[in-house]
């Protein structure tokens, strides 16, 4: 039985990852001096933790809006989470924040791969004496204001699968030096299942011109019959538990080192992520402004970005849920953060509660094509 074919929710190796400009032409992260490679960006926010020593009962501020990855590493230090609300620009309500005693860090996510100052959020952490963690999991590259994006943070934090085509990969950095953490060699399973996802991934997305038919042949072998696809991003029918949340969130390799096919992949070029991803956000940007009833939520394109999403405002809770079906049910690349983590309070005036169901995270990553971006435009018009 032949099923749909999914979207690639990541960049997914293939041959033309190998061409093109080597440098980005924006700012990055890893333009900080002192790095560290992990497995995850999850990873790199238990190292963040770590490097703070935040110890168990300590207090770490984080933001309403999330996906689970950005709390379950907080957790796993043992930190206890207090929650901000957000403005309409996607940053700190500063002012409805009164951090708990024993409060060590507050974390500030650069979102959707639109960065932002954070001058006024380093100016408040500076005042209370808390660590501005910037996390940078949507935005590897790009100028937040007055520095280059990750140079606002006493730390930050970046994911490499949102980027590159890697099967693995964190990263933490700082202007200043790190302190040591020991991290455990990947290994020789790791190796090879690293190669054997890589290969996977490419020829089914027919990325490795020559060899996807033996490959694919191969892996269907591998896989046994074909299966529906999973129901991914439904909204499950009770509130998770923390628990729940953690083990879904799968932290087991924190504290190890990434393949080393991720730290090859690593170095690939990167004229072609910035330039295609520019590209399909604006494609995506100027077909949305023709829908009706929704809206770019932040706006269009900054100069100096490369977007991770487009994030798209959809007016009325009903009217998102059944476009974000739709789009799920169709197989495009789209996200939503409605899994709340448990104990998150209901603030007045959150932006972050209401992006939540209303807005639809568009990818618009590098190994996407042009048939993927009319496909999710299409089964958007259709549904609105």
């Amino acid at each position: 039985m032949h099923f749909p074919q999914r979207q690639p929710n990541r960049p997914t190796f293939g041959w033309d990852n190998l061409g093109g400009k080597h440098a980005a032409g924006l700012p990055a992260i890893d333009d900080l001096p002192h790095q560290r490679l992990l497995t995850s960006g999850r990873a790199a926010l238990f190292a963040a933790m770590q490097a703070l020593g935040v110890r168990p009962g300590d207090g770490v501020l984080a933001p309403s809006y999330h996906c689970p990855t950005l709390v379950a590493p907080l957790r796993a230090a043992g930190a206890v989470v207090q929650f901000y609300p957000l403005g309409p620009d996607d940053l700190p309500a500063l002012d409805a924040i009164t951090p708990a005693p024993g409060t060590r860090a507050l974390v500030a996510a650069q979102l959707f791969g639109l960065p932002q100052s954070l001058a006024g959020v380093r100016a408040w952490c500076d005042a209370h004496r808390i660590a501005l963690v910037e996390d940078c999991a949507h935005s590897f590259f790009g100028q937040a204001g007055e520095r280059p994006v990750g140079h606002w943070g006493d730390l930050a934090t970046a994911s490499l699968t949102k980027f590159f085509p890697v099967p693995e990969g964190g990263l933490l950095a700082s202007a200043r030096p790190l302190p040591p953490q020991a991290l455990q060699a990947a290994g020789a399973r790791q190796q090879l299942k690293a190669w054997v996802d890589l290969l996977e991934r490419g020829a089914a997305q027919h990325r490795l011109t020559g060899l996807n038919t033996v490959l694919g042949a191969l892996f269907r072998l591998k896989n046994g019959p074909a299966r529906p696809p999973s129901a991914e991003g439904a909204a499950p029918a009770r509130a998770p538990t923390e628990a729940e949340m953690m083990a879904d969130c799968d932290l087991a390799r924190s504290e190890q080192a990434p393949t080393a096919l991720a730290q090859q992949l690593f170095r690939l070029p990167r004229g072609r992520i910035v330039a295609r991803r520019r590209a399909h956000f604006t494609a995506l940007h100027e077909q949305a402004l023709a829908l009706p009833g929704v809206r770019p939520l932040l706006g269009g394109l900054p100069d100096q970005a490369a977007p991770y999403v487009m994030p798209l405002w959809v007016d009325g809770p009903a009217r998102a849920e059944a476009a974000y079906g739709a789009l799920r049910a169709a197989g495009c690349a789209v996200f939503r953060w409605d899994r709340v983590w448990p104990g998150v309070p209901a603030f007045d005036g959150d932006h972050g509660a209401l992006w939540r169901t209303q807005v639809l995270q568009l990818l618009c990553h590098q190994d996407l094509d042009d048939t993927a971006l009319s496909q999710t435009l299409d089964v958007l018009r259709r549904t609105l």
